[in-house]
């Protein structure tokens, strides 16, 4: 999944935006510390640089499009926007797991449990303007392939959870019920949000996911009623992805979300 931004970079992501009007500015983040990694130093290492890099686009009036091969991005996200911030999280994995519940040990299957300050908080801290995201300010879309113990979790939650087949009238209700609790909002977009008959965004899809309409028409709900001032696209293995329709739908995706936020008022 490493290697998903480049390819959607050089499917042509810069080239799509710059299209719809937009002006584009690159910015590519890497670890500091290149000779010794270790999955969690070096994550949060990241997340630091991402905060850092999120808060100077929105200090210079840009939209910041984190494309990730990962999802822990999304801490760095939520933290370079500053709190309060809300999160629209489409993914088919809840990554509520923590070291308790987690049966794979997969840091990444950790975000929004540490976005939500279940686990790894002091490190969570240690990323500038980072504070726990509200559970009353989480909505989830399309989520469905659970671990046991996170599912228990996310049942337990304030959390608020939307199927691929919710009616548009619930959607509307659920983002117009998030929009009392918080003034901005983040996108996570994991690819693996699709169904696998759309194309496979990667090694880990589920059935049951979105069509790439639905899943724009999600876009353009969130982005059109909702003030978003982020949007990360992440999980994306051009490997998997043999028809390019997983490309394509993340290029869509991007162009939609732009498009509905910067749209006159």
């Amino acid at each position: 999944m490493g290697a998903g931004p480049e390819h959607l970079r050089a499917a042509g992501l810069e080239d799509h935006l710059r299209e719809q009007g937009h002006e584009v500015d690159l910015q590519v983040i890497e670890p500091a510390s290149m000779k010794w990694r270790a999955e969690v130093q070096t994550s949060f290492e990241l997340m630091r640089s991402v905060a850092e890099a999120v808060k100077a686009a929105r200090a210079s009036d840009r939209f910041p499009i984190v494309l990730s091969g990962n999802c822990l991005s999304a801490v760095g996200v939520i933290a370079g926007l500053g709190a309060p911030v809300g999160v629209l999280w489409i993914d088919a994995h809840g990554d509520f797991n923590t070291p308790q519940t987690t049966m794979s040990g997969f840091l990444d299957g950790m975000t929004l449990a540490t976005a939500t300050g279940r686990c790894w908080l002091e490190l969570a801290r240690s990323i500038e303007g980072f504070e726990p995201v509200p559970d009353t300010a989480v909505v989830m879309f399309g989520t469905r392939d659970l671990d046991p113990g996170e599912a228990t979790a996310l049942t337990r939650s304030g959390i608020v959870r939307l199927s691929t087949n919710a009616t548009p009238a619930a959607i509307e209700t659920a983002l117009q019920s998030v929009s009392q609790t918080m003034d901005k909002f983040y996108i996570h977009l994991d690819m693996d949000a699709l169904d696998p008959s759309e194309g496979r965004a990667n090694g880990y899809t589920a059935r049951a996911g979105f069509t790439n309409e639905k899943l724009q028409a999600l876009l353009t709900a969130i982005a059109g009623g909702l003030p978003v001032m982020a949007l990360t696209i992440a999980s994306f293995d051009p490997s998997y992805d043999t028809e390019g329709t997983v490309c394509a739908a993340a290029l869509q995706a991007a162009g939609t979300v732009v498009g509905r936020v910067t749209e006159p008022v």
